[in-house]
């Protein structure tokens, strides 16, 4: 299991730095620079727990299950989010967007969200059959 959460988090390091680097090119900056924070590995590890919920939700339809990762993703975000906020003092990330809930989640992110939740499901099938069969 701990193996597992590993490369969720690590993952999710990747992702999020291929996501910040795509918005800096976006946004015009020639040097593609990307950020991401180290509290996020032990967020995006906390992706194991979507295993069981993925097993439990594979015959239902694509569009369904990606609206269930979304939600579960923006509520994620927002309790990891909250929970920084009350243990070191801040949130490392900070949304100043009219979409933007208290700072803590993106709505406007609400795609981007449910294609990595459908994402997620092949890394975890590919974990299964691939890296950990049994």
């Amino acid at each position: 299991m701990i193996a597992r959460a590993a490369i969720y988090g690590m993952l999710g390091l990747m992702a999020e730095i291929l996501w910040t680097g795509m918005g800096s090119f976006l946004s015009g900056d020639p040097s593609l620079r990307s950020y991401t924070y180290l509290w996020m590995f032990p967020i995006y590890s906390l992706a194991i727990f979507l295993e069981p919920i993925h097993d439990r939700m594979r015959s239902h339809f694509w569009f369904f299950r990606g609206l269930i990762y979304m939600t579960l993703f923006f509520t994620g975000e927002y309790i990891t989010g909250t929970l920084l906020k009350l243990l070191i003092g801040l949130c490392p990330w900070h949304y100043s967007s009219p979409f933007a809930v208290n700072g803590l989640i993106r709505l406007d992110y609400g795609p981007a969200w449910f294609c990595a939740g459908l994402i997620f499901e092949k890394v975890h099938d590919f974990l299964d059959l691939r890296v950990f069969s049994k």
